[in-house]
């Protein structure tokens, strides 16, 4: 195994302790090599698309520079996130690729924006924003006029879109913008069987259609999120969106990631805190909802709903020494309990790593299912109070 850990400015988050490396208490370990064989896996399943990796919410969680930077070497040529301040902090870091925007409120530094070269999403009321900004800024805005085809979100409507476009040849005709892109989003792609995704791409084209129509030389035309990679090769057109498949996760219910070549890149740890025997009848965690039903051992995990974990992820997996253990009792804050059963090796747990999600242990999925969320929110929730360990390479059964 093969490990390295960056530094502080490859990652936002706080870092493990690198010189006594048993001297940590939990952790998300975040394998970059996992992202970079995500990336290749999808480009060849794209190809001749281009891969934008959506970096958004700090990479998912898993530390959005570091990730940019793998997915890049890997062979992304975009780097997509919702808000402008998210993508200045890429810039920051030095990375100049190809970068998207596309979430803004009246307060969105927009002639920043367009002073490090960031192309910016415009739905509609941005527009003359966008021009004011670009006018300040004394350099044309880069932008990608959305359509809103069905999602009901942002995005121009159709009925709005021939004067969207005609506004956005005026400002262009000025000198104050080029529009290098159409997109939009699909609704149900993660349900490939339902219709709407076919509705969507018809208003998608027509949409597109309209652009080009108006003199719109488009570099790239996008809709395609993870589900619609793996699962409708119609929607790739020039670039498409790795989101959730960046970080290795299935966006489908019931699939595993490995299906798709897929590789999950969040291994999330803790350690025994705490090892005790109790009687039967024991009560757990606040509430009290669950009782030893006999006399047992009940070992202590030193994470909670501080650290980002459901506090409803009732019946939640942990891996303990190779054995499956379920969250017992309610996630506290900073804490949550299992139930070892009456016949462990104290001395053996005590300090073991638990792991919860990924390298050795349960799925992200799992966590999402006992919680009835989803495995978007589960990584992206993981709070900053985690120290990320950034590795290079599969991480060991102990984490050590």
């Amino acid at each position: 195994m093969s490990a390295q850990t960056s530094h502080q400015s490859e990652n936002s988050y706080p870092t493990a302790d690198e010189t006594t490396k048993s001297h940590w208490e939990r952790r998300a370990v975040i394998d970059l090599a996992n992202v970079r064989e995500n990336v290749k896996r999808v480009g060849e399943l794209v190809a001749p698309a281009a891969v934008m990796a959506v970096v958004k919410a700090d990479g998912y969680g898993h530390g959005a520079v570091a990730v940019s930077r793998a997915a890049i070497q890997a062979g992304a040529s975009w780097l997509g996130c919702a808000h402008v301040t998210e993508a200045l902090k890429i810039r920051e870091a030095g990375l100049e690729a190809p970068l998207l925007a596309w979430l803004h409120t009246d307060g969105t530094p927009f002639e920043e924006a367009i002073s490090a070269n960031i192309d910016l999403a415009v739905s509609g009321w941005e527009l003359d924003h966008v021009a004011n900004a670009a006018q300040a800024a004394a350099q044309p805005a880069r932008v990608h006029l959305k359509i809103d085809t069905g999602l009901g979100r942002n995005g121009s409507t159709a009925a709005q879109w021939e004067e969207l476009l005609g506004r956005a040849a005026s400002y262009q005709d000025e000198g104050l913008m080029r529009v290098v892109g159409v997109f939009s989003h699909l609704a149900v792609a993660d349900e490939p069987e339902r219709p709407e995704t076919d509705e969507q791409l018809k208003a998608f084209n027509e949409a597109v259609a309209l652009a080009e129509d108006a003199g719109f030389d488009l570099e790239v035309r996008h809709i395609a999120n993870t589900p619609a990679i793996l699962s409708r090769p119609d929607a790739h057109y020039d670039m498409v969106r790795l989101g959730l498949g960046l970080y290795g996760l299935s966006p489908f219910a019931g699939e595993d990631p490995a299906r798709y070549g897929l590789r999950p890149a969040m291994t999330l740890e803790s350690r025994i805190a705490n090892v005790k025997k109790v009687p039967a009848g024991q009560g757990v965690s606040y509430g009290l909802h669950y009782h030893t039903s006999e006399e047992t051992y009940l070992g202590l995990i030193p994470m909670g709903y501080a650290d980002g974990l459901p506090r409803t992820a009732n019946n939640a997996p942990v891996s303990i020494l190779g054995k499956t253990y379920l969250v017992r009792g309610t996630i506290a804050m900073d804490q949550f309990v299992v139930d070892l059963g009456p016949d462990i090796d104290v001395a053996a747990i005590l300090g073991a790593t638990a792991i919860l999600f990924g390298e050795g242990g349960p799925s992200v999925t799992e966590w999402a299912d006992a919680a009835g969320s989803v495995n978007y929110e589960i990584v992206t929730r993981i709070s900053p109070r985690v120290p990320r360990r950034l590795v290079e390479g599969t991480w060991g059964e102990s984490g050590e």
